[in-house]
């Protein structure tokens, strides 16, 4: 894609040494706001699980998922070009279409709030992705507390709110043509809201970083994929709770002409 490659740090979730892993992680944040994990602890066969019913829900006619069209809670599918608008693309809506999975529970009326495809044709997706949901949100527990100790603070300052945690199995055509929009970008330029995102992708490439989001012209980098790593990055409520110390990284997805599949999982304290 002609775009420069970005040498993100690989750390070591099963590494005995925490004190290295710790520096490692201010490196990357304070340097990219992205880095890799490696023995994160979610199982591959449970991955592979997580992304056959994703192609499975995201293969249906659109009439068929918008039955599940997002509720008041922000649960539930979301159609291309709803999100992601911003002013460097002409107004124009990400390409991807994902679906919005949480704890289960509202916030503040306990009340249930997740959707869900109908058991009788999709009679593993439930219990896959709260498996998956369960297991993302072990893994970011575990990464939180080494950020804390990049700080200095005690190994469980953070505390993820599972109701406010958000699982997103994301879709990407590649047939930007189709869009009303025309637009090349899968995902326009964005930072996180949130404080961690997990990322796994299925090694279709298109994600990129910009180091200097107020630079002008902005410089990408693209993110490899690497087997059985998740790609990890920062968002704005931990930027500031630095107090910019370290990155909320502005970045993207390329429609490259392929299919792409990923999930995510966006965590907040």
């Amino acid at each position: 894609m002609g775009h420069a490659s970005a040498a993100l740090p690989v750390i070591d979730l099963a590494s005995p040494d925490i004190g290295a892993a710790t520096k490692s992680i201010r490196q990357a944040l304070v340097d990219y706001g992205f880095f890799y994990v490696i023995n994160h602890g979610i199982d591959d066969a449970l991955m592979k699980s997580v992304y056959a019913e994703s192609a499975s829900f995201f293969q249906q006619p659109m009439e068929e998922k918008m039955a599940l069209h997002k509720n008041s809670s922000h649960r539930g599918y979301i159609p291309p070009d709803f999100e992601g608008f911003e002013a460097d693309a002409g107004g124009k809506g990400d390409l991807l279409e994902c679906f919005h999975i949480g704890s289960g529970v509202d916030g503040d009326s306990k009340n249930p709030v997740n959707q869900w495809p109908p058991a009788e044709r999709f009679p593993y997706w439930k219990e896959t992705m709260k498996s998956y949901y369960q297991c993302a949100m072990g893994t970011s527990k575990r990464i939180l507390s080494l950020i804390a100790l990049s700080l200095d603070l005690d190994a469980e300052f953070f505390k993820p709110d599972g109701s406010e945690t958000i699982l997103r199995p994301i879709h990407y055509s590649g047939r930007a043509i189709e869009s009303k929009h025309g637009s090349d970008h899968g995902a326009n330029a964005h930072t996180d809201y949130g404080m961690l995102t997990l990322l796994s992708t299925d090694g279709t490439p298109g994600l990129q970083i910009c180091r200097d989001k107020d630079g002008r012209p902005q410089l990408w980098e693209d993110v490899h994929h690497i087997d059985g790593a998740l790609v990890v990055n920062i968002g704005d409520l931990l930027e500031r709770w630095t107090n910019n110390v370290y990155r909320s990284t502005l970045h993207r997805v390329l429609m490259v002409g392929k299919e792409r599949y990923s999930v995510s999982i966006l965590t907040n304290c």
